[in-house]
């Protein structure tokens, strides 16, 4: 009960600003997971709910810059598959550590994504080689770890892209889909999912996704910041804690 209940908040979550990983990957801890079990558990539980919530959205896929959102694919699935094979050779304990670090740079990139996009866009001028590098690398990321990849995507697109987070639904939800879908096939050959737990998460993933998507058309961008921006900070602070507290 409590994974299914955890798996539609982290579905709706993804769907509205990214950031599912925040509620599952605790809950699964909390069920007794080691941390990087728990991590490619809750990568395969959330697959389901992105591509409700991608498939929700496909009449509003539009390309990014000029970069046709095919190609933009291509590049999230490899890089995904490169960030899956590198969470399967770290030992726990490493991953134990890195954690809290992950949950914090993803709350930084969307605390202060506004005014830095601001202060970049009144200095440079950003290319299509940079973004299709950044993309590249959200992929490995979110093949590694995916917590925060959907907040981290929409505060680097409205950085290098100039994109209102509204416009990036669509796009957000199929690269986050995308990068799942990668680190899914490498977590299930290498017997890191513990389906036990999985599926009941992936039952309520589905829904969660589904109905985020519809809330996400609804809901102003302020109301779903706030509310990002608070699950995402509870959750670094907690995991510090986990990693370094007494």
């Amino acid at each position: 009960m409590l994974a299914t209940l955890a798996g539609a908040v982290g579905g709706a979550m993804n769907a509205l600003a990214g950031g599912g990983t925040f509620v599952t990957l605790p809950t699964l801890i909390g069920l007794g997971l080691p941390a990087n079990i728990a991590n490619a558990t809750s990568n395969v539980a959330l697959l389901p709910g992105a591509a409700a919530s991608a498939w929700s959205f496909r009449n509003e896929l539009r390309p990014v810059a000029g970069i046709a959102a095919g190609l933009l694919a291509v590049i999230t699935f490899f890089c995904g598959l490169l960030g899956s094979l590198l969470l399967v050779v770290t030992p726990t304990q490493t991953f134990d550590v890195i954690v809290p670090w992950l949950l914090l740079f993803a709350f930084l990139v969307m605390l202060f994504a506004r005014p830095a996009t601001r202060w970049l866009h009144a200095r440079v001028v950003i290319g299509r080689g940079s973004l299709l590098t950044v993309q590249g690398l959200l992929g490995v990321y979110g093949g590694y770890f995916g917590g925060g990849v959907g907040l981290i995507t929409t505060a680097l697109y409205g950085l290098l892209a100039q994109m209102h987070p509204r416009e990036l639904f669509a796009i957000r939800t199929a690269m986050l889909a995308t990068a799942n879908l990668a680190a899914a096939f490498v977590f299930a050959a290498y017997g890191m999912v513990w389906w036990w737990s999985c599926v009941p998460m992936l039952l309520g993933a589905i829904g969660g996704g589904w109905l985020g998507a519809s809330l996400g058309k609804r809901l102003s961008p302020r109301t779903v910041r706030i509310w990002t921006l608070l699950v995402t900070g509870a959750t670094t602070v907690a995991f510090f804690y986990r990693a370094y507290g007494p």
